[in-house]
């Protein structure tokens, strides 16, 4: 395939960025849109000029690394992580536009690498247990109801991509906080902190200047990993729980 790629370059978080428009050949439909940008960039180191920095790791979708909007959708047009993305979604001659997360608690590094601390930030203020774990305990050692079991495991799917953020039109966290919310909430283990948890991480999500959610949904249609919209519902129950109980303390 022969395609033209319009890729956002910035050099550093403080410069002004742009749209540059490269053409790239030769791609196989069994590339992954990865693998087509370590095409490009072997192009442009080749002309002596700068390769385009995105960001990645695994490239199994596990990770959650890779984070680019692609012809304006958060990880392009299949439900999927950018890295399990293949060219054969794409057509010859087609032109893509690739940019990166566009929020302001996502700031651009450079080009298509956006800092993301924020999310570790809300991670730390409440996205864990204290409880002493030890080794690993008997598989029925803390009976849990399979309904809660199975919540918790679709909530901790979340990889913390950012596409939530990056497909919501206000640039909320609603959906990947009330993911690491909801699967410690709803386990034993994570009884002893359910009440500071909500508050704590609800808090500093509001501290790290994301927008508010106003349920559009775009952020579970964009979420490659399937966090139910209702996730955000759940948490807002947690939070009014966890609210009423601490005013009456």
């Amino acid at each position: 395939m022969k395609l033209t790629l319009r890729v956002w370059r910035q050099q550093n978080a403080d410069a002004e960025g742009a749209m540059s428009t490269y053409e790239v050949d030769g791609i196989s439909a069994d590339m992954s849109f990865l693998e087509m940008l370590d095409t490009l960039n072997e192009e442009l180191i080749l002309k002596g000029e700068d390769p385009v920095a995105f960001d990645h790791d695994c490239r199994e979708g596990i990770c959650g690394a890779c984070s680019l909007v692609i012809n304006g959708d958060a990880h392009g047009p299949e439900r999927t992580t950018t890295c399990q993305l293949h060219m054969r979604s794409f057509k010859d001659g087609d032109t893509i536009d690739i940019e990166p997360w566009r929020a302001s608690a996502f700031p651009v590094i450079r080009d298509l690498v956006v800092d993301r601390s924020a999310f570790d930030r809300i991670i730390q203020a409440g996205g864990y247990i204290t409880a002493p774990t030890g080794s690993a305990p008997e598989a029925h050692a803390t009976p849990v109801p399979k309904a809660d079991a199975d919540l918790a495991f679709e909530h901790a799917e979340c990889i913390g991509c950012g596409a939530c953020v990056a497909a919501c039109p206000n640039g909320a966290a609603m959906l990947f906080t009330s993911a690491k919310i909801n699967h410690l909430n709803v386990l034993p283990q994570g009884a002893p902190e359910r009440e500071t948890r909500v508050l704590d991480m609800v808090a500093q999500m509001d501290e790290e200047g994301f927008g508010g959610c106003t349920l559009t949904g775009e952020c579970a249609t964009a979420c490659p990993k399937g966090i139910p919209l209702a996730s955000i519902t759940s948490m807002n129950r947690e939070w009014l729980r966890a609210s009423r109980k601490a005013g009456r303390r």
